[in-house]
């Protein structure tokens, strides 16, 4: 027996130390590019092509300069375009997904199963096939131009974003349906039931949604290109860092550019950091009413 127990421990041994080493090799090539477009936002040497991976020289040049030089490509009103749509795109967007979930989970009515199977089955088509109608749509609206663009882009992100239920609905069925009725007894209408009950309880999956419907309308570039077109003034970041990366500007905005890809990650770190603590919310969050 005292064999077989120091063999198997060492063999958890062996296999810990395998399992780390692949581990450690894994991070190390997911964290390098990151690593490399925090190095290159630093450089001080202009141009994409360099023959040293470190850099010469090091400067806070190409962050300054994104926020001084707007005459070509204004950095600033393109991160606040950029955050203006994703608030409220987050906001109507998560309102939208935990309200049809919360409906799906512990509503019956009539044609709630083939709704579901629909809005499964649209969310196997990307969303850019419908982009050439949405656009014609939002012109003959007068939303394709000037400061309505934001507005096309706010309800591009978010007026269809209640067929992505499927996540949020899940964990609403694992709420026991007996801290419902016992609201009910109680006298509370359905929608408090949602609000007072079910969504204290839903923290893990609220966190989830926001978090979702905020980076979508973030990261998004097809959408938001086809939109935008040639307003420069109502650009959004991920307009702005690709127009950058084009032959007349890349000499002068690469480096910028990569200091941009590092700035535009600084909203979505900071939000997950607001609300990973809501992760590990449980059942006493709840106020039954």
């Amino acid at each position: 027996m005292n064999k077989d127990t120091k063999s198997a421990k060492t063999k958890r041994k062996v296999t810990n130390i395998i399992v780390h080493v692949v581990l450690s090799i894994l991070a190390v090539i997911w964290l390098f590019p990151i690593f490399w477009v925090i190095l290159t936002s630093f450089r001080g040497e202009k141009g994409s092509y360099i023959s040293t991976f470190f850099p010469r020289s090091y400067t806070l040049g190409n962050y300054i300069a994104l926020f001084t030089d707007t005459n070509i490509l204004n950095f600033p009103k393109m991160f606040m375009n950029t955050l203006i749509i994703a608030i409220f795109s987050c906001i109507i967007s998560s309102f939208f997904i935990l309200s049809v979930a919360y409906c799906m989970s512990r509503l019956r009515f009539k044609m709630r199963k083939p709704f579901m199977n629909i809005a499964m089955i649209l969310g196997l088509f990307p969303g850019f096939m419908s982009m050439v109608a949405v656009y014609y749509i939002l012109k003959n609206l007068g939303l394709s131009e000037g400061s309505m663009i934001r507005i096309a882009l706010i309800l591009v992100y978010s007026a269809g974003s209640g067929t992505g239920f499927y996540v949020s609905k899940g964990f609403f069925d694992t709420i026991p349906k007996a801290l419902d009725e016992a609201a009910i007894i109680d006298g509370a209408t359905k929608w408090q039931v949602f609000t007072k009950v079910t969504i204290p309880l839903s923290k893990p999956t609220i966190v989830y949604t926001v978090l979702t419907s905020f980076i979508a309308p973030w990261v998004d570039f097809i959408f938001a290109k086809v939109i935008c077109r040639a307003n420069a003034d109502q650009y959004t970041v991920s307009v702005g860092l690709w127009r950058m990366l084009e032959k007349e500007y890349i000499d002068t905005w690469y480096t910028r550019f990569t200091a941009g890809a590092v700035l535009i990650s600084i909203p979505i770190a900071a939000l997950f950091m607001f609300m990973q603590k809501y992760y590990a919310e449980g059942m006493s969050g709840s106020v039954k009413g």
